[in-house]
């Protein structure tokens, strides 16, 4: 095995323009969007620039005269969510600008810097939220504890010690491991906040931060499917990593997140549930039926019961197909086609 990833330099005339591969080929490091590795680069580029949004897009009146109508508790759980999505998003963006120095293909670090910038738009969103309903001061305070909140950094710990793990000896094993936990973050870790903004919103309450949740749902997703195939090409372009030991990897890194989450919605939610209108049940199964979708964009087996519907029904008026959410195969050498996701293909993504 190969003991470590090269870094890129910033221009390799006598390569070829059209990259020989991703992580281990050879690329000039010049860009043209006609001649890329997989034409199914541009269709994510697309989806990532015709996603663009703004937080000051989103009409916050209503959120403000509705947030002293909101229990004091509801208030608690709302910020302390919102304060810790803004803690994943700040270090998801750095995260995926290293792993940028290692790719060779241009048109990847074309998307991964759109992805990146995408999360900074996250955490600008959450600010504007903050901005909106509190004053700075208790902002200030918010973060200065989400920084050492037991629970958060139990929850987040698996996640930050990958990240480090590649940045420390970027090896393709330990990148492996951060794009597996990227999906973590992206894709489960994400999904049961998601869902109280959104049973706030189904309540006609805090509108406003509903549909921004909404915009950043629609850029996860892109990005979810995006480093989904990344783990593919990587143990495409290194086979050994393609081994027993690194499905199991996955499986057992998917079954950890999926009971941390269930542990922190018991700390955040099991208080609320009656105020809230919140069905703590219903919201564990929840996680366990979107845990089993994300196994299958791996191309694994369920790791829970099989629902055969999603068990929080309420949720599909925000859904990642009502979204518009797309699916894109980054082997399928047909030039700006992609599938529709639906549930006949195994990805309703709610």
């Amino acid at each position: 095995m190969v003991s470590q990833i090269n870094r890129i330099k910033m221009l390799e005339p006598t390569h070829p323009t059209r990259a020989t591969g991703v992580f281990k080929g050879e690329a000039s490091g010049f860009l043209n969007w006609n001649d890329v590795l997989y034409d199914s680069f541009y269709d994510i580029h697309n989806q990532l620039i015709n996603n663009f949004w703004k937080p000051s897009q989103v009409n916050m009146l209503e959120d403000i005269r509705q947030w002293d109508e909101l229990p004091e508790e509801v208030q608690e759980v709302f910020l302390e969510i919102l304060t810790m999505l803004s803690g994943l998003d700040s270090l998801q963006m750095p995260t995926l600008l290293e792993v940028l120095r290692f790719v060779k293909d241009p048109a990847v670090k074309d998307i991964l810097a759109n992805v990146s910038q995408q999360e900074s738009i996250h955490n600008a969103s959450y600010s504007y939220i903050n901005a909106s309903i509190i004053p700075l001061d208790k902002q200030k305070k918010l973060y200065n504890r989400i920084k050492q909140h037991p629970q958060v950094l139990k929850r987040n710990k698996p996640i930050l010690e990958a990240y480090q793990r590649f940045i420390d000896d970027p090896t393709p094993q330990n990148l492996f491991e951060l794009f597996v936990h990227s999906t973590i973050l992206e894709g489960i870790y994400f999904y049961l906040a998601f869902a109280f903004y959104y049973n706030l919103g189904r309540q006609n309450l805090m509108g406003g931060t509903a549909t921004m949740i909404s915009y950043i749902h629609r850029d996860e997703m892109v990005h979810f499917n995006f480093i989904v195939n990344m783990v593919q090409i990587l143990m495409y372009e290194y086979p050994e990593l393609n081994n027993d030991e690194n499905i199991q990897y996955i499986y057992d890194t998917m079954a950890a997140a999926v009971e941390l989450e269930k542990e922190w919605s018991d700390y955040m939610l099991e208080d609320i549930q009656g105020v809230a209108d919140i069905d703590l049940d219903e919201f564990k199964e929840y996680i366990e039926y979107t845990a089993n979708k994300r196994l299958r964009m791996f191309g694994l087996d369920n790791l829970y019961k099989n629902y055969p519907d999603n068990p929080m029904p309420w949720i599909k008026t925000y859904d990642d197909e009502s979204i518009g959410n797309t699916k894109t195969d980054f082997f399928e050498q047909k030039p700006r086609e992609y599938a529709q996701v639906n549930t006949a293909n195994g990805f309703d993504e709610l």
